[in-house]
């Protein structure tokens, strides 16, 4: 049993529906792991002297959240992640694509997946939603590692049957079989779950679209991730595609690819009968800054779509340009400034954690630091350099130590994480 003790980020409640107060820091917290799960929190001494002969591991000022949960990624791309000067459709023609064409060698793909949890778990992050390639090799490449890890891991095989290179393209009837043997191996095994995974309409054919609607229409316990809406060209390119649909999500809605477990990555440039269906169906959005900013692509409605829809916040890995959801959550910020309404810390740290959890339909698992969830934490030092510190230094409450660290923290910032209630060696 293990029994850490400092500051603890408390959610009680969506901040954007049920106001600030759903968030809270505990001082002189103390948080109970016993068998990978949380057994109680409350007061520090009450706790220490309830659990004398517990390993005890005092965190002092530092601030015990719940592991970051990134809920759109592309593993595949960690090592082009930074890559100059491209818009989407370039973007994946440059870069994209002739990285993933590399993940036919298992060897290469293990050692990718390797690399990439290791840097996401340098940042605090426990659970990432990950696309993977059209290589079965690659989603059982991540499903290995985040196994090896005890992580909590989602991803699917990338399928996509046209507007792609020979070599990352499959068939609508390979697409089915290989996600379908994919989803039979890995779904539901320790702590993973199968993605259904269209990359998104402009690179599956209608046949193609169909027949993954139709997987998941026989197995609508699993997710479904894809794209929409992320940039104006590509919206253009979908109407030349799709003539006879209303609007870009009308080409998921007639394939059988829109519900409340999909997975709607950008979702920038919406229609107002998209977001009417989106509500409708309970579907999650989910808000990737950095990526929108890096490549062009435009500023999320964040209060417009958290009052209809499900949000998530996610990295996108490697159109994002950072493995931190701390420089996510910093991103989302200055978007916010730029539409008007600067997001509270509160608000940011619910995104990366329970709100994220939430769009994953994960969040009676993880996402909180709470009794029965799992033991996934993030250990922050809310004074981890020299600026930051003088900073929290004249702080007039929590949040403003905490908004610090989010605006100005990197890696460095965390001081420990713990997976499935074992403390992560770094």
């Amino acid at each position: 049993m293990a029994l850490l003790l400092g500051r603890i980020l408390e959610i009680s409640g969506d901040p954007f529906q049920d106001g600030l107060d759903a968030v809270t820091i505990r001082t002189d917290g103390a948080v109970r792991i016993v068998n990978g799960l949380i057994a109680e929190t409350g007061d520090a001494a009450a706790l220490r002297a309830a659990y004398p002969n517990d390993d005890i591991t005092d965190y002092g000022n530092d601030l015990i959240c719940p592991g970051f949960v990134d809920a759109h990624v592309h593993f595949p791309q960690t090592s082009i992640i930074a890559s100059w000067g491209k818009r989407l459709i370039d973007w994946l023609n440059s870069y994209t694509f002739p990285e993933e064409m590399r993940f036919g060698d298992p060897d290469y793909a293990a050692m990718i997946a390797a690399r990439y949890f290791d840097l996401t778990l340098a940042n605090g992050t426990t659970t990432v939603c990950s696309f993977g390639t059209v290589h079965p090799t690659s989603v059982d490449a991540f499903f290995t590692e985040a196994q090896t890890r005890g992580l909590r891991a989602l991803t699917g095989k990338t399928c996509m049957d046209r507007n792609a290179p020979e070599g990352l393209r499959d068939t609508a009837k390979s697409a089915y079989d290989d996600s379908k043997a994919l989803l039979d191996r890995w779904h539901g095994v320790d702590r993973l779950s199968y993605v259904i995974t269209p990359r998104f309409s402009p690179t599956s054919t209608p046949e193609q679209l169909h027949t993954l609607g139709g997987l998941w229409a026989e197995r609508p316990d699993c997710l479904m991730q894809t794209h929409l809406s992320e940039q104006t060209d590509e919206i253009a390119w979908v109407k030349s595609l799709f003539p006879e649909a209303r609007d870009y999500l009308d080409t998921y809605e007639q394939t059988g690819l829109l519900g409340e477990n999909g997975l709607y990555g950008h979702a920038i440039h919406l229609e107002p009968r998209e977001i009417d269906r989106l509500s409708e169906v309970n579907a999650a959005l989910i808000h990737c800054p950095t990526s929108n900013t890096f490549i062009g692509s435009g500023l999320f409605d964040m209060d417009g779509l958290t009052s209809r829809v499900r949000v998530g916040l996610a990295t996108d890995t490697g159109g994002g340009s950072s493995f931190s959801m701390l420089r996510t959550m910093a991103a989302a910020y200055e978007i916010g400034q730029l539409r008007g309404r600067p997001l509270h810390p509160a608000e940011l740290m619910w995104l990366a954690t329970a709100g994220s959890a939430r769009a994953l339909k994960l969040d009676n698992k993880i996402g909180r630091v709470a009794k029965g969830y799992e033991a996934d934490l993030c250990v922050l030092n809310l004074s981890s350099t020299e600026a930051i510190a003088q900073r929290a230094d004249r702080a007039s409450d929590a949040w403003e130590e905490v908004f610090a660290s989010i605006m100005m923290a990197d890696d460095r910032a965390v001081r420990d994480v713990w997976v499935n209630g074992n403390r992560v060696q770094r």
